[in-house]
Order: C-alpha cells, then sequence, then structure tokens
C-alpha cells in the first residue's frame, strides 16, 4: 500500500476530500486533555455522551498522556459516528513509518471516523522524551516525506488518512495548507484564526481550538482561565505567537494578565461562549473544538458544561449560513 494521497496539495486535488471531513466533523467539536487520565470504562462512557450531544468531533491531546493511537482505538470502538481527531499526535513519539501505518490501521478499522492530527510538539516535552527539539519546520518536512513515501503489506482504507498540521505561525501554516487537509491550532485567539484563513486560503480546513468556562463571576472565571493559561506560558512557541497579536511581557508575567486569559479562555453564560465560537467562525474556522475547564464543584471532565452548551453550539452554530466566511 502506498500512500500517494497524502502528497498533493489540497487545492490541487482534494477539495472534495476536505468538504467531506467539513460535513463529517460539523461545524463544532469538543477537544480534551482529561479524558486520557480517566480509565477506559469512563472514557467510553464519556464519548457516548458526546456524541449524544451532536458534536462531531472529539479532538484530544497526547503529551504525557494516553498514547494517541492506542487512545483513539479506545474512543472509536465506543462509538458510532462521532469522528476521533488526535490534536495532536506527537512526531517524536514515533517514526513517520509507524505514524503512517497506525493512522492506516485506524481508517481501515473505522472509515471515515479518524482524523491524524500531529505536530511537532515543544522544546520541554521533547527534551524529556529524550530527543533534540531542533529545526521544526525542517523536521516537519523531513516527517512528511517519510510518511508519503511509507508503503505497509497491511489493508489499506477504504479512503485514504486524512491530516491536519497544528500550526501556529506563517512557514507551519503554509505547511499545513501544501502538505495536509489542513490546520489545527491551538491556545489562540480569534484574530489568529483570521490570519491563519488569509494564509491558508479558502480550501483547507482550519478547525481551532477554543478553551471555555461556563462562570459568569469574572473572579471566579478567571481564576479557572489562569490555571490553564500558565502552563503554556512556559513554552516559547506559543509565546511567540501571542507576541503578533499584540501580547507583551506584562501580558505573561504574573500569571497572565485580565487581557490574556479573556483572549484564551471564552468565559461567562451560553450567550458568551455562542459568540466567541462565532467569532472563529465569522474570522474564517471551518469546526472550532471547545475545551471545558472544570470549575469548582463541577464535572472534571467537562460533561455538565458541554450538555449546557450543545443546543447553543451544535443546533444553533449548525448551519455555515449564520456565519458570515471571509
Amino acid at each position: 500500500m502506498t500512500t500517494e494521497a497524502r502528497t498533493q496539495p489540497v487545492d490541487a486535488v482534494h477539495v472534495d476530500t476536505v468538504t467531506a471531513i467539513r460535513d463529517r466533523i460539523g461545524r463544532i467539536g469538543v477537544w480534551t486533555m482529561a479524558l486520557g487520565s480517566r480509565p477506559a470504562a469512563i472514557e467510553r462512557e464519556a464519548v457516548a455522551t458526546i456524541e449524544n450531544l451532536g458534536f462531531g468531533a472529539l479532538w484530544f491531546g497526547e503529551a504525557q498522556n494516553k498514547e494517541a493511537f492506542a487512545h483513539a482505538a479506545i474512543l472509536l470502538a465506543a462509538s458510532r459516528r462521532i469522528v476521533v481527531a488526535s490534536g495532536i499526535a506527537n512526531i517524536w513519539a514515533r517514526d513517520a513509518v509507524t505514524m503512517a501505518l497506525g493512522a492506516d490501521t485506524l481508517a481501515e478499522a473505522y472509515p471515515g471516523r479518524f482524523l491524524l492530527g500531529i505536530g511537532v510538539s515543544h522544546g520541554p516535552v521533547v527534551g524529556a522524551r529524550g530527543h533534540t527539539y531542533d529545526r521544526p519546520f525542517a523536521t516537519m518536512q523531513g516527517y512528511l516525506d517519510a510518511m508519503d513515501a511509507t508503503v505497509g503489506q497491511a489493508p489499506a482504507p477504504v479512503e485514504p488518512v486524512q491530516r491536519v498540521l497544528a500550526a501556529l505561525r506563517p512557514k507551519m501554516l503554509g505547511l499545513a495548507r501544501d502538505r495536509a487537509a489542513g490546520a489545527h491550532p491551538y491556545f489562540v485567539p480569534p484574530a489568529h484564526t483570521a490570519k491563519a484563513r488569509a494564509l491558508l486560503g479558502n480550501a483547507p480546513l482550519l478547525a481551532p481550538e477554543q478553551a471555555v468556562v461556563l462562570e459568569t463571576d469574572p473572579a471566579r472565571a478567571r481564576a479557572v482561565a489562569r490555571r490553564f493559561v500558565v502552563p503554556y506560558l512556559t513554552l516559547p512557541n506559543y509565546v511567540n505567537n501571542l507576541r503578533d497579536f499584540g501580547f507583551g511581557d506584562d501580558d505573561f508575567a504574573g500569571g497572565g494578565s485580565d487581557r490574556l486569559a479573556d483572549a484564551i479562555v471564552a468565559w461567562g453564560d451560553v450567550d458568551a461562549i455562542q459568540a466567541r465560537v462565532r467569532e472563529h467562525l465569522d474570522a474564517g474556522a471551518d469546526h472550532v473544538c471547545i475545551q471545558p475547564l472544570p470549575t469548582a464543584g463541577g464535572d472534571r471532565l467537562g460533561l455538565d458544561q458541554l450538555a449546557e452548551l450543545a443546543p447553543a453550539l451544535v443546533r444553533d452554530l449548525a448551519d455555515p449560513h449564520t456565519v458570515s466566511r471571509p
């Protein structure tokens, strides 16, 4: 089995394929790291709940969590329709041949239900694995070349695996445009979505993550937001990207400014969360994956927030005509 279909730019031959992805994942999905720290039995119940709420895709992080392909297999086996997407599978955690064949294995077993998100990760995370984080763009280019050259002997999936790249800045966004089905930015404000769409053009998929918390009290909401934001401020990739959007040293000090917390985490009532998601869609996102942040006394997986948000997001934002695509 060859992977020739992965090598062609989206604008050249993949417009229909990307349209099919959009149709399958819908406009709203869920992003989670919390599920990976729970036993498989709890995950099975959670993914069924998320699917029944109508969300089109479930994105999961890897980091120091469950291994990406084993994790995806648990989620796919416990659901019927929802697309499961790695957000992201770390290229340093497996070589390119393993990445390509692992993705093909899931795609063959669950046709049309696995979306491969891959990324170069971050220096401290890569260092903890015993690797040297160097020349991330060139490393990703070489990795994609090796994936595309992979030949396997296992049964081929009916539909070729589609991949998206974790991309923040122009060079990686360009690679996502030219060598993948699109981009999956993380930890970004809507202004980044607008810039990413301009760089990607109209054809590729753009699926940003958006952290949310259903809390109307500013102090409590920002306390939750800062617990989420602070670890990411130690990672230069995210900090440097935010500098491009007017954030500076004062915003990154002391746990993050209110302005930064508010830009990264959407908080408030259902209408406020819907408004932020709509900002991303209006800015050019095809799909927004919301990450519910746990509140004091709330469900640690955020399922309570997802249940409250689903009608306003899954139903009311389902129609692409409800947003203004640039």
